[in-house]
């Protein structure tokens, strides 16, 4: 079975020969054409995983030829092939929709990678456009952003054990989407068509938590005036989300204990066991390895949840994810307030940018609703977000702030190029050597953004 399917366009023959030949080497299924038409006519007949494309054909240039490619086939990956002197032109590409670039003469092992990183994010785009697919099919949830790498990789995570029926232990800060990416995991599931039930554990005192999770007898305390099914059991067959599990009292802990281990419980009241069927998924903002030492979780609890972690980044560390976000905001309160705005000012989205959201997308949700409603005008300006937020104490000196944008704008380049530091310099406008000289200054490693 081949590795993958590429197409490679050229108008040197000799070219295409010799990548031909290396490709089919690495086992993949290598198709080559000379002219943007027979291009064409290849895509509307085969499904390509990859194309690669020279950017200065003979009757058009490469990236009218990548767009015409991609209206048949949206999610087909293009590398571009150019001349060291037309650098600018191949990130005019990147921007209009190619994968990467590489410049001629280029190196045998670099193309082979490029195309497996290509390969892998055509991948993970499409378990990403499924898990999607099917959280908007059961909740409408279109807002799991996941341009940044990190949440990538936790839906990648989703994709693989979704499928299982281990317990999942989500930890991250208030604000992240816990929750969400619970109902992913159960919407992915076998057990997509069966209950999933959430219950915030820190929302619930502790003499109503145990009748709440397990149910109760008729007459098992005052006021029980008849038998209730317990939460457990509600979500017999389906999924049950335990949120703020470290603020669940010990009592009710040893309780949960015996349904993982047993998969069975008793309702308060009542001597008669039940059994249930159901798949637990558990979150936290709190370190329970830490509450484990202080006597506050129990250790034989936390290592029966702590089967599958996952871990949520905080918004400030996703902040490519902050636009999108913000966008999909603004149309779910347009929607509900029924306002016209159509976007940010420039400065609106360099304040969002640049704040550290210690409440996460929760605040981020928040912000966008207070300045929607405030608005008078069709776009959000910045004077509307984070109005309470600042002050003289944030400012720091032009020295320090200057040092700063720097750090960032280098750190920034250098996953925008993969670690690739000839093509970051490049583009920085800066020689190799000087380039190399910043990075040092700052000590920050290439090798750390390698894709």
């Amino acid at each position: 079975m081949p590795a993958g399917k590429i197409l490679i366009v050229d108008d040197d023959q000799n070219l295409l020969e010799v990548m031909k030949i290396r490709l089919e080497s690495l086992r993949y299924e290598v198709t080559t054409v000379l002219r943007e038409d027979k291009a064409r006519e290849a895509v509307l007949g085969n499904t390509f995983d990859i194309a690669i494309i020279d950017l200065q054909l003979a009757e058009q240039d490469g990236i009218s030829l990548m767009e015409k490619l991609q209206l048949i086939n949206p999610e087909m990956p293009v590398i571009i092939l150019t001349a060291h002197g037309s650098i600018e032109s191949a990130v005019e590409a990147m921007k209009k929709g190619a994968y990467n670039y590489l410049t001629k003469p280029f190196d045998a092992r670099e193309l082979g990678l490029q195309i497996e990183r290509a390969l892998e994010n055509r991948r993970l785009t499409s378990e990403i456009n499924r898990l999607k697919e099917l959280l908007r099919e059961g909740y409408d949830f279109e807002n799991i952003v996941a341009k940044s790498e990190k949440m990538r990789e936790v839906l990648e995570v989703v994709s693989r054990i979704a499928g299982t029926e281990s317990t999942v232990y989500i930890h991250g800060e208030s604000g992240t989407g816990k929750e969400l990416i619970a109902k992913a995991i159960h919407l992915a599931s076998g057990r997509k068509g069966k209950p999933f039930v959430a219950v915030n554990c820190a929302a619930l005192p502790e003499t109503l938590l145990e009748s709440e999770l397990f149910g109760h007898e008729k007459g098992a305390f005052t006021g029980a005036i008849k038998n209730t099914k317990g939460l457990f059991s509600q979500a017999h067959e389906g999924t049950i989300f335990l949120d703020e599990i470290g603020d669940m009292p010990l009592l009710t802990q040893a309780k949960l204990l015996r349904v993982i281990q047993e998969r069975q419980f008793y309702p308060l009241g009542s001597e008669k066991p039940v059994d249930v069927d159901v798949r637990v998924i558990v979150a936290t903002n709190k370190d329970l390895e830490d509450q484990v030492k202080q006597g506050l979780f129990r250790e034989d609890l936390f290592y029966r949840i702590h089967v599958i972690p996952i871990l949520l980044p905080p918004l400030r560390e996703r902040k490519e994810d902050i636009p999108l976000l913000a966008e999909h905001f603004l149309k779910k309160f347009g929607r509900q307030m029924k306002k016209k705005v159509i976007g940010f000012a420039p400065m609106a989205i360099q304040k969002l940018m640049l704040y550290e959201w210690p409440g996460n997308v929760r605040e981020l949700e928040n912000t966008i609703e207070y300045a929607l409603a405030m608005t008078q005008k069709n776009i959000i300006e910045e004077d509307l977000l984070l109005k309470s937020k600042g002050s003289t104490e944030d400012l720091k000196p032009l020295k320090e702030a200057r040092e700063a944008f720097e750090k960032e704008y280098l750190m920034n380049i250098l996953k925008f190029t993969g670690g690739i530091v000839s093509k970051a310099a490049e583009l920085a406008g800066k020689y190799r050597a000087d380039f190399y000289n910043l990075l040092k200054k700052y000590n920050i490693n290439p090798g750390d953004f390698k894709k």
